[in-house]
């Protein structure tokens, strides 16, 4: 009855929100390349590629969850993957790194008739869902067809599961047809429990996104930037550019070879921001480009990671004037110390656990950025001992991605277990 309700609503819920969802894809670009595979529509190429395949099907949502799905692929045992994203920038990050045999594709919409499309082209043997993807067309059309159900890098906030604990009568059907649940930290088994999970259905395997693999990093190429002290402001959202750009001229006099390094999170506001520094006389240049400036920006989806390596010290975007925050590993790794502002809530437990090891510095306004940015130009060790600090509280995630792997390579021995 909920799903039929859930149904009936989802055409006029797509009518209301459809004008917004399509602006957002404007701007963004790129919305028309393959746009019918969001309705479950597929070209004949595609479907002998598909044919007799029975792959893992790993869905994401946009480039951070496709790292994962990435990773988590190259451990798994099988060698046959279907990658499903829904934002353009994830789809393009996923053909930019996906396997030889994986096929990439846009998320299908989750209306019964489509997602029963996608189901009758793709077959799955497993499906595999990333973070939070848990949707209720989804998981009733693989359980019709008695196809195993994984959540990893499960992510339930304090918030949300005091949100599913009021709608419980309407999740709990939903979440409970998850045949496995791989959880971040032991303290996420209450929240998964508290909304009616059994605990033999949870398991604790650590943070893939924070798994430091060797060979993870790869590292941008020489330039005079890892010459230089690089201020990198890596995510970056709107008004954090200006921030970043002020300290950067109240720095520059004091430490002469510094350069400003902006990786916005959305690539497509990179003329803005262009325009924007250069109104406050800076000179400016793409990271492509090879000239000796006052300020870098990146314009390519997915080439982050690897530009954190020329960063004295990293900033991480929406944490200052946006809310959420950015990923904070990712530099870590690369070996840069870490920065980031009061609003930290899609990394919470990660920010919490780095401030407590003193491996991260959070600031609540500009002031206190540009001094403890101040602080760190001057002083190599503490830089140092910030990142190593850091590295400490990623090892305890090390081997996560493994650790997943191997339960969902088990999980078809589940397969013949219908849940009611």
């Amino acid at each position: 009855m909920i799903r039929f309700i859930y149904n009936l609503l989802w055409p006029v819920g797509l009518l209301l929100f459809l004008p917004g969802y399509l602006l957002k894809m404007f701007r963004r670009g790129g919305y028309r390349e393959k746009f019918g595979q969001r309705l479950g529509l597929y070209d004949v190429d595609l479907r002998k590629r598909l044919t007799n395949r029975r792959p893992i099907w790993l869905h994401a949502v946009s480039v951070g969850e496709v790292g994962i799905a990435l990773k988590l692929a190259e451990t798994l045992r099988a060698q046959n993957f279907v990658l499903t994203t829904t934002t353009t920038s994830g789809f393009a990050f996923a053909n930019a790194n996906s396997l030889p045999s994986m096929e990439v594709m846009y998320t299908p919409l989750d209306f019964w008739p489509v997602m029963r499309r996608a189901f009758a082209m793709i077959r799955p043997e497993k499906i595999v869902l990333v973070e939070a993807e848990v949707w209720p067309n989804l998981v009733a059309e693989a359980q019709r067809r008695r196809i195993p159900l994984a959540l990893v890098n499960a992510r339930l906030s304090p918030r949300s599961e005091r949100r599913f604990r009021q709608f419980r009568f309407f999740v709990r059907r939903m979440f409970r047809a998850l045949d496995l649940i791989c959880v971040q930290t032991p303290a996420d088994i209450e929240r998964w429990t508290a909304i009616g999970i059994e605990k033999q259905r949870i398991a604790v395997t650590g943070n893939i996104k924070y798994d430091p693999r060797d060979g993870d990093v790869d590292l941008a190429p020489a330039s005079e930037l890892s010459r230089r002290l690089v201020l990198f402001g890596g995510s970056t959202h709107s008004g954090e550019e200006e921030i970043l750009a002020r300290i950067f001229l109240k720095l520059r006099p004091h430490f002469p070879t510094l350069c400003l390094f902006l990786a916005p999170r959305h690539v497509e506001r990179v003329r803005q921001i262009r325009k924007q520094l250069e109104a406050m006389s800076l000179s400016v240049r793409l990271a492509h480009e090879e000239s000796q400036m006052d300020c870098v920006l990146l314009d390519k989806t997915g080439e982050l990671p690897r530009w954190y390596a020329i960063a004295t010290v990293a900033f991480i975007g929406k944490s200052l004037i946006a809310r959420g925050g950015q990923n904070p590993v990712e530099p870590i790794v690369a070996g840069a110390p870490v920065i980031f502002g009061p609003h930290m809530e899609n990394f919470a437990a990660m920010a919490e656990t780095l401030l407590a090891n003193k491996g991260a510095i959070q600031v609540n306004n500009e002031a206190e950025l540009e001094e403890a940015v101040r602080k760190l130009l001057q002083d190599a060790e503490a830089r140092r001992l910030l990142v190593h600090n850091a590295e400490q509280v990623l090892a305890q995630h090390r081997g996560a991605a493994d650790r997943t792997a191997k339960l969902i390579d088990l999980l078809a021995s589940r397969i013949a277990t219908p849940k009611g």
